[in-house]
């Protein structure tokens, strides 16, 4: 049955969504972009048409919402007969925007935590203080709700439920690294919103060591990695998304989370944290305007999606994994690597947009296609990941697995019910 799809969001990643969902348009029917800004929106769908994307005729329609208001986005639900919402917006619209799928039954995709605009880095476990909190009333109402669908959080957490159900029979550890090695050609840029990007590390850095939350310092803490393709990258803990959620799904002691930061970005990040400029807290200027500092830089700073272009490199992201399998310890990566330039060439956004877009759009096929149409509140790592992973292989992400001197692409094959298992790789290694 194809399900019809209604995008929230008007940036890089919504690019990517709708060109997605164009491609697959045979399973997810009409296509419905909205945001505040109509204008952005039009511009996803003139480029999808200009690239002849859609796989079949359909509808391709762009709209204008504030999707903080509930009863308006059930009003776009409604009319335009939408199955599956994709929130690729900003992280402060996603409850209102599962209150609008609770609402009208329509089911709830997102790539990222909430976030309250006025509170930065929360107690932990961080999907408690909101999204948790509304799992029975999804269930009540029979709404699938998958939390955290994009790569990181999304992808990883795939990897991790993987390892978990094939590789071992005990985990010690999971690092998850995310390392950007592209270069966009600005003298300073985010890959991302500004705005989200910068509250991700203005906080406490919370890790889940051994069996407990830790707490650091941003920046406080690196690590040389040495991975595929990229080489050996200098990468920091960092508070993330999955942490909160596999520590509460996966019986790990330790599990962290490490970005890559070139010199630029910390000498900026750091100088503008010590002005104050990325305070979250309204100010009052001297005129007696007020303003929130956060915004200011945001609007100085280029548009995220303007980056695409010039975009040249590749991003290595993934689970390196250690524990035992049959007595012995193993340790495996299980990562994807993906192109700046490929992605921009299919799609018109960057590599950073497009692993985070793709897999939103696999986890709609797999509802509408009925494997992760659970009628109830789901992260990732609790849905079954090998119908996930085949279909982002399939879809441009493949995934990859190091184990000691191996490397090699993972093939997942598919059964009527979404997966068939095949024997361990770590079997056949050992």
């Amino acid at each position: 049955m194809r399900k019809n799809i209604l995008i929230i969001g008007g940036g890089g990643v919504a690019q990517v969504v709708a060109h997605k969902c164009a491609q697959h348009n045979d399973v997810l029917g009409d296509i419905n972009i909205a945001s505040r800004s109509i204008a952005k929106c039009r511009a996803i769908v003139d480029s999808v048409r200009d690239k002849k994307t859609m796989k079949v005729d359909g509808v391709l329609a762009a709209h204008s919402l504030d999707a903080l208001d509930v009863e308006a986005t059930k009003r776009l639900i409604e009319s335009t007969r939408s199955q599956i919402v994709i929130n690729v917006g900003s992280a402060f619209i996603n409850m209102s925007v599962l209150s609008a799928c609770i609402g009208t039954g329509a089911a709830y995709i997102d790539t990222a935590i909430h976030e309250d605009p006025l509170k930065i880095c929360e107690t932990p476990p961080w999907y408690d203080n909101y999204e948790w909190k509304r799992r029975e009333e999804c269930a009540a109402a029979g709404v699938t709700a998958i939390l955290g669908a994009g790569f990181d959080p999304g992808v990883v957490n795939a990897y991790a439920a993987l390892a978990r159900d094939e590789y071992f029979d005990r985990i010690d550890s999971i690092d998850i690294v995310d390392i950007n090695a592209g270069d966009h050609g600005r003298w300073f840029a985010t890959n991302f919103d500004p705005e989200i990007n910068f509250r991700e590390f203005t906080g406490q850095v919370w890790s889940w060591q051994n069996r407990q939350w830790t707490s650091n310092k941003m920046f406080e803490i690196q690590k040389d990695w040495d991975l595929p393709v990229v080489g050996t990258r200098t990468a920091y803990m960092t508070g993330h998304d999955e942490i909160h959620s596999l520590s509460r799904n996966l019986d790990v002691p330790d599990i962290r989370f490490w970005m890559g930061f070139g010199e630029r970005y910390i000498n900026v990040f750091t100088v503008l944290k010590n002005l104050g400029l990325l305070s979250e807290q309204p100010i009052r200027t001297a005129e007696g305007q007020e303003v929130v500092p956060l915004k200011v830089v945001k609007a100085v700073l280029p548009d995220p999606s303007s980056l695409a272009p010039e975009y040249t490199g590749k991003t290595c992201i993934g689970d390196m994994v250690r524990g035992v399998k049959d007595g012995k310890e193993y340790e495996v990566f299980i990562y994807n690597v993906a192109d700046h330039k490929e992605a921009y060439l299919e799609v018109g956004s960057q590599a950073i947009s497009y692993t985070a877009g793709v897999p939103a759009v696999a986890a709609a096929i797999l509802i509408a296609k009925g494997p992760w149409d659970v009628k109830t509140m789901a992260n990732v790592e609790e849905l079954p990941p090998r119908p996930f992973l085949g279909l982002l292989g399939d879809m441009g992400l493949p995934t990859r697995i190091k184990i000691g001197d191996e490397d090699r692409e993972l093939v997942f094959g598919e059964t009527t019910e979404g997966a068939v298992r095949s024997p361990s790789p770590m079997t056949a290694a050992a």
